[in-house]
């Protein structure tokens, strides 16, 4: 009985073959039209990325934990695919951390302040414990401290004897802006891992 069944429903296939031919064409018309919606969300994703922009006004009025989202989301619209928010209880020095297009991996601390530049100063205590951690636990080739804020004068003198990178309210505002990615706007970053498209 299964047989005759299996012999009718090919001989109505052979019959119908016309069917068989439109459900492929359909299928691959489905593929197509769902791989380029899927293209062209990536490029929106990649277009609204390049277009981020933030102010120091909008920074300042964040939370902490959103202030590292933003940094995560800026690290990824200068290229930092893999850009991700690491920051919470026992991040051992990391909120965000990020491989560069020249394969640099990025460690990056964030200090916000609520009250911006008038809040208190990131020191040299801070500092210690993200220099004690990133290399060593995390292998960073690229240690940065992020602040909306002020670090203190000992705590520029800590960050230029250990290789530190300080991103401050005023580069703040000038990678924020958009125009380069932070590790054209930062002095002495380490040479790059791998060539990349961008050089």
């Amino acid at each position: 009985m299964l047989v005759t069944v299996q012999q009718t429903l090919v001989q109505w296939l052979l019959a119908h073959w016309w069917l068989l031919a439109l459900a492929a064409a359909v299928a691959v018309l489905a593929g197509v039209v769902w791989w380029q919606r899927r293209a062209q969300q990536a490029q929106w994703e990649q277009v609204r990325r390049q277009a981020l922009r933030y102010g120091l006004t909008q920074l300042d009025a964040l939370g902490h934990r959103d202030f590292e989202y933003a940094i995560r989301d800026l690290m990824r619209r200068d290229g930092c695919a893999d850009a991700v928010q690491v920051g919470g209880q026992g991040d051992l020095g990391a909120d965000v951390k990020a491989t560069d297009p020249y394969g640099r991996l990025w460690v990056i601390q964030c200090k916000h302040r609520r009250n911006g530049d008038r809040g208190a100063a990131v020191g040299t205590p801070e500092l210690q414990i993200l220099n004690g951690t990133t290399r060593p636990v995390h292998h960073a080739d690229v240690v940065v401290m992020v602040t909306n804020g002020r670090i203190t004068q000992p705590g520029q003198d800590f960050t230029q004897q250990q290789h530190i990178h300080l991103v401050d309210r005023r580069v703040l505002t000038d990678w924020t802006a958009g125009t380069r990615p932070l590790w054209e706007l930062l002095h002495a970053v380490p040479p790059p891992r791998r060539p990349s498209t961008l050089s």
